[in-house]
């Protein structure tokens, strides 16, 4: 099955593979992405190269779907997003992204999603998307709520990281919502 490309106005999103590993990993290694991430900063490249591998195998086993999310007027890569828990017979999956500090509050991550979740309502047919984050992960809860997805409640110690446990926020966003 071939990886589904996506476009936007200002994006392209491509399937994460290899060549993108130094900006992945730019990405990763930053302790102001990763303080909200639900994992601790990467350390290596190869590590960066790992989740790839990781992220193309959930694909093929049609788990998962992550994209590079690269702008069109230079073709870089600043960041990917993606889909991940992906249940097709039960029509759900949970939506995650980063992007580079450097094009926070550019509005790209709100313009990758969009184009996330027009193709999971869509062409996957789901039903119910989920997201955990951070109570603190202010940023990502408003763009979110933006999108239309409601809090649920909280999951005590959900995400371990840094050695010590995080309550993590779970959000949803029903197709209904979306139409």
């Amino acid at each position: 099955m071939d990886f589904p490309d996506l476009e936007t106005d200002r994006l392209y999103l491509i399937q994460l593979s290899e060549p993108h590993v130094e900006g992945f990993f730019d990405i990763l290694s930053r302790d102001d992405v990763t303080k909200y991430y639900g994992t601790d900063p990467l350390n290596s490249r190869d590590e960066a190269l790992e989740i790839i591998h990781m992220f193309q195998e959930a694909y093929d086993k049609q788990i998962g779907i992550m994209w590079s999310i690269m702008l069109k007027e230079s073709n870089k890569f600043i960041g990917s997003g993606g889909l991940s828990n992906i249940f097709l017979k039960g029509k759900r999956a949970d939506i995650g992204f980063d992007l580079h500090p450097d094009y926070w509050g550019s509005g790209y991550a709100m313009e990758a999603c969009r184009e996330i979740l027009n193709y999971s309502f869509g062409n996957l047919e789901l039903y119910r998307i989920g997201a955990q984050v951070y109570p603190n992960n202010h940023g990502s809860r408003k763009l979110l709520k933006r999108l239309g997805f409601s809090e649920e409640g909280l999951l005590r110690s959900y995400f371990y990281q840094r050695n010590q446990f995080h309550d993590a926020l779970t959000l949803s966003l029903l197709k209904d919502d979306w139409a």
